[in-house]
């Protein structure tokens, strides 16, 4: 079974971007095959790891949520239901050379979604024995943990940047894995784009008030600015980038 990693924040610290560069770390350090999940509804992790989506997830549980109150059913009489999402699930997984991304996407319909999660949920499931790591870039509310969709989660690596809004975020996100029972086996806190790689008094302050383990902080790069502006992946970063190098050691100390 897959070691399971949730990358979770407040919007706008640059949870993407890392989760991202950690996938493509995992891969450069030989801990592959990783898969890889967007479940943020605002879904561009393939945009920083320069892969091209087709097809979410959201796209097919609506599909399959929606099929009996349309007028041409997309799903063969013959088929189930299950079968049918089991189907179009392996049409949503984008193959790379050392990882598989599944984009989760958002969903648009009314009504309840309560049975095609639980689909969802299984093909998970089987997919995980495929697989050392899965990593997660998740909405700030992670929804699809803690509303049971991942079977587990190991691991929640929390991003901030240098704010105290940003760390009290983080510290409200880990107060609800205690909350859902989690019980992951490590938690603890990146702080992202600091200025020379540096905190200041009152950011630590926070961070020890908040109870939040710091893992790591991740210096300001004006590479990663540069980069989106021009529409390249982030992962194309170069082997010196202060991220890339920032990232691998943090995942040398995580002992993954």
């Amino acid at each position: 079974m897959a070691h399971v990693i949730a990358v979770a924040g407040k919007g706008g610290v640059g949870k993407t971007t890392l989760s991202g560069m950690l996938i493509q770390s995992l891969c450069r350090m030989g801990k592959t095959p990783v898969l890889a999940v967007d479940a943020d509804a605002n879904s561009n992790l393939n945009e920083v790891l320069g892969v091209e989506v087709d097809m979410t997830l959201g796209d097919i549980r609506e599909e399959v949520a929606q099929a009996e109150n349309s007028l041409k059913n997309p799903i063969p009489a013959s088929m189930s239901k299950a079968d049918y999402m089991e189907v179009m699930f392996q049409r949503c997984l984008a193959e790379d050379d050392d990882f598989d991304l599944l984009v989760m996407g958002r969903t648009q319909g009314k009504g309840c979604y309560c049975f095609v999660n639980g689909l969802l949920q299984t093909q998970l499931q089987k997919l995980l024995p495929n697989y050392k790591y899965m990593l997660v870039d998740n909405e700030a509310g992670m929804e699809h943990i803690s509303r049971g969709i991942l079977p587990k989660v190991d691991t929640i690596i929390l991003v901030s940047d240098c704010s105290r809004r940003g760390v009290q975020a983080a510290g409200r996100i880990a107060e609800l894995t205690r909350e859902c029972n989690m019980n992951p086996k490590t938690i603890g806190l990146i702080v992202n784009r600091a200025p020379e790689g540096k905190l200041n008094q009152g950011t630590m302050e926070e961070i020890e008030k908040q109870g939040l383990t710091l893992l790591g902080v991740v210096p300001h790069d004006d590479q990663v600015y540069e980069y989106d502006c021009d529409g390249k992946p982030t992962v194309g970063l170069p082997d010196d980038s202060p991220v890339r190098v920032a990232l691998e050691e943090i995942i040398k100390k995580l002992s993954l």
